[in-house]
């Protein structure tokens, strides 16, 4: 495996790859590995010859700085979780790298960036497109993989990848959860015991709307979850929603081809997202 940090090097190393036709995938990353990421590399390894993991926690896109500052950082711990999970490269660039000359992004991602956690992180959006965007062109790769945990994001790359009409495939991949239903998330780290008990309830809820769907009205659904979140200690609800899957908008139509149930709540000092796939 090797560990690159500039732009230059990448390439150079891409180089060979690339005139040998052979498939790139980018698995892209702020670092905090856990099984998820590693889920996403061994999609990658399926559909590519290479596979390139970038770690990097962007500034752009966190609206709170003492969130920026927090943010987990065991670089070694995600290098040796790497090289067991067969990655080839690694790239891990310094912010001034990245960001080298002062810069302003501003791009039409449609009126679903301001929705859910668009209206809880203004901005967020733009952030999380304009280094994903200079992640593809450093990279060039055929094959992008992101995690379903982060549905809002990958619809906002999606629209960021039709408005710059960029030839790769953008892959959603399944939640992996812990055992007992948590979805797992780099942000995990800061629960303490009595937190960490009182998030299962986001999973608890979005598994009862999933299984109750066909026999209970949405309206009913969203009562039901909202009421069994606001009741466990330690929750602090922002939002819970039954929406359609391409406008994020409030989805009242059982028989709509794409329908996800998405959730967002303070748990202790800790903000956790989630979601579940409804038809």
């Amino acid at each position: 495996m090797k560990v690159i940090n500039t732009i230059a090097a990448l390439q150079m190393l891409l180089k060979p790859v690339k005139s040998a036709a052979q498939k790139i995938a980018l698995v892209p990353t702020m670092g905090a590995l856990h099984k998820g990421h590693i889920s996403l590399l061994e999609l990658a390894q399926q559909k590519a010859d290479v596979v390139v993991c970038s770690i990097f926690v962007n500034p752009t896109q966190f609206t709170d700085p003492k969130d920026l500052e927090k943010y987990p950082r065991p670089l070694e711990h995600d290098i040796q979780m790497l090289e067991a999970a067969g990655c080839d490269i690694v790239f891990m660039p310094a912010v001034a790298e990245m960001y080298p000359t002062p810069e302003t992004w501003h791009i039409d991602l449609g009126p679903a960036e301001f929705l859910l956690e668009g209206a809880f992180r203004k901005g967020h959006y733009q952030g999380v497109t304009q280094i994903v965007k200079k992640l593809f062109d450093a990279v060039d790769p055929d094959i992008a993989c992101f995690g379903q945990k982060d549905f809002q994001q990958i619809l906002m790359i999606r629209q960021m990848v039709a408005h710059f009409d960029l030839k790769l495939e953008i892959l959603s991949c399944p939640i992996i959860r812990e055992d007992d239903g948590l979805a797992m998330s780099s942000r995990n780290i800061h629960l303490s015991a009595a937190d960490r008990q009182h998030a299962l309830i986001l999973s608890k809820a979005l598994n009862y709307v999933h299984e109750n769907f066909d026999t209970k009205p949405i309206a009913e659904l969203l009562i039901d979850a909202e009421t069994m979140i606001s009741a466990t200690p330690g929750v602090e609800l922002d939002y819970f929603t039954i929406a359609n899957g391409e406008t994020l908008l409030p989805e009242s139509d059982k028989n709509a081809q794409n329908i996800v149930a998405l959730v967002a709540a303070k748990v202790g000092q800790t903000r956790l997202i989630d979601n579940i796939l409804l038809s």
